[in-house]
């Protein structure tokens, strides 16, 4: 499952980049056309901000597979080491799926509402658009997972150091 989700951020990594990139040259070519040939296409600036939206859930869910979301972390590293260090750990990985369990449950519900309207510059259903929430939302929980099986093992790991110094 490791590499598995080690492939997948690479996936997302280079997603980001692409899109970035696309994000770039046709906001670029759209002002260009905009001042110079006062032209403008009609989907470019809906492309650019489909591109953005997409580019920052699936950004979070890449971040949070590297563990790189920013926190406060005062409370945290006060209580490293200790009992109630890993309680606040436990309490953080508890909000954490109930945020992400409810960014998916309610993402499912905004693509289905919104598979009939279409974008008016590009014509494709913004259900498509929406569903970057809950795919985000899934590989978030993905990430989710795979750290709280980290943090099992050094409970575990702390519990077994524990009944050996006893």
């Amino acid at each position: 499952m490791q590499s598995l989700l080690k492939g997948l951020r690479t996936v997302l990594y280079w997603f980001s980049v692409v899109a970035m990139a696309i994000m770039l040259a046709v906001t670029f070519f759209s002002v260009i056309s905009r001042y110079i040939f006062s032209f403008t296409f009609e989907w470019a600036e809906e492309l650019s901000r489909f591109l953005f939206v997409w580019s920052v859930f699936l950004g979070s869910a890449l971040i949070m597979g590297e563990n790189g979301h920013l926190a406060v972390e005062f409370l945290p590293n006060k209580l490293k080491g200790k009992v109630a260090g890993l309680f606040v750990e436990l309490f953080i990985k508890i909000c954490s799926y109930i945020f992400i369990f409810i960014l998916l449950t309610q993402g499912f519900k905004m693509t289905r509402m919104m598979m009939f309207q279409t974008s008016p510059g590009m014509g494709i259903p913004m259900g498509i658009i929406y569903s970057v929430i809950p795919l985000s939302s899934f590989l978030m929980i993905l990430y989710t997972i795979q750290d709280s099986i980290a943090f099992i093992r050094k409970v575990i790991n702390r519990g077994a150091k524990n009944g050996k110094e006893a």
